[in-house]
Parts: C-alpha cells; structure tokens; sequence
C-alpha cells in the first residue's frame, strides 16, 4: 500500500523540484550541482526513466561517457521508448564511429518525438557518415529549420554542413571510399547535444 505522502503526490512534488533544479544548474554548465539535484529526483522517484536519461545527458556533457551510458541503459530498460535515452545512446554510438547502432538509437529517439532539432541533426550526419547524402541532406534540412525557428546558434553548424552536402550532391563523379571527416572539412565535431 503507497505512504500517505506517495497517495498525496509529495515524493512526485519534490522529485519534481529536484528535476528542475537540475536542470537549471546543467543550464549554468554547474555539472556536479546537476548530477545531484537529479540523484535526488531519482531516490524520490525511482522508477522515473526520463530522470535517469537527463542525468545520462549531464554525464556524457560532463565528458563521462561511462555514466552515461550505464544510466542511458538503466532508463532503456525501464521505458524503451525514453526519447532522451535514445538519443544519448545515438550520441556514443556515433562518437564510436559505430553508424548502424547511432542510427537505430536515433530514429528511436526520433519517432519518439519528431520535432527535436538534436535528434534530426545528427541522422543527417549519421546518414551522411552512412554515405546516404539524400537523407542526410532531407535532415539536415529539417535540422536547420527548426534551429532557426528557436533561435539556436547551431543553425551556423547545420548551415556549414548543408553546404557541404550540397558540394557532395552536386559532384558528377562517384565517390570512392568513405567520405571524409569533419576534421579534413573543417567542419564542427557533430556536438549539438
């Protein structure tokens, strides 16, 4: 039988609260400050996969992609279909250069919610790294819009690598090999999270 507080909803008040502060102290780039704040979200509310996914997204931000992914996994298990789960799974897959497993874990993330600007940019560039400039540049097209609509200085990132598809798609002669890397474009590294 719930406590009298759980019936009330003060565990889901204050896991609540917690979440928020988190999130405002990820927004100030306050990385630890974060990690706990939604620490004690998920001991007020454990079962709540979307806490475990944002704290996976501060880890892999905080540059420890370890936690990352053990809470990515944890939230997965708990809810498959957890957008932010998805999409940083998508983020370490791609990182490690593993195309197959980005792709599957962003088109999850997409269907999930289909308007989040992250999720778009990177199947573009998970397509594009993929070889499928149709799809990357239908993306990035996607990507670049909804950027734009927010306001969001990643429209410069998005604008550079449409170009850059465009070069590609424009070319007469079939490409050999892979295409190159963002280091030899010198384009940004693929970091919309």
């Amino acid at each position: 039988m719930p406590s009298f507080n759980q019936r009330l909803g003060t565990s889901r008040y204050e896991a609540d609260e917690y979440y928020r502060l988190g999130l405002e102290a990820y927004q100030k780039r306050a990385f630890d400050a974060a990690i706990e704040a939604l620490t004690h979200a998920l001991e007020a509310l454990p079962h709540k996969s979307e806490y475990l996914a944002a704290r996976g997204l501060i880890y892999l931000d905080d540059g420890e992609p370890d936690n990352a992914r053990a809470d990515f996994e944890e939230a997965l298990r708990r809810f498959q279909y957890e957008m932010l789960a998805n999409y940083g799974m998508g983020v370490l897959e791609y990182k490690a250069n593993h195309w197959d497993a980005a792709l599957a874990y962003f088109l999850k993330a997409h269907y999930a919610d289909q308007k989040r600007p992250e999720t778009l940019y990177y199947l573009a560039l998970t397509y594009y790294r993929m070889g499928d400039l149709v799809n990357a540049t239908n993306y990035m097209v996607r990507a670049n819009e909804a950027f734009e609509a927010a306001n969001d200085k990643r429209k410069a990132d998005a604008g550079r690598w449409l170009r850059e598809f465009s070069k590609h798609l424009a070319s007469k002669a079939p490409r050999q090999g892979a295409l190159p890397t963002q280091q030899q474009l010198g384009l940004p590294d693929g970091g919309a999270e």
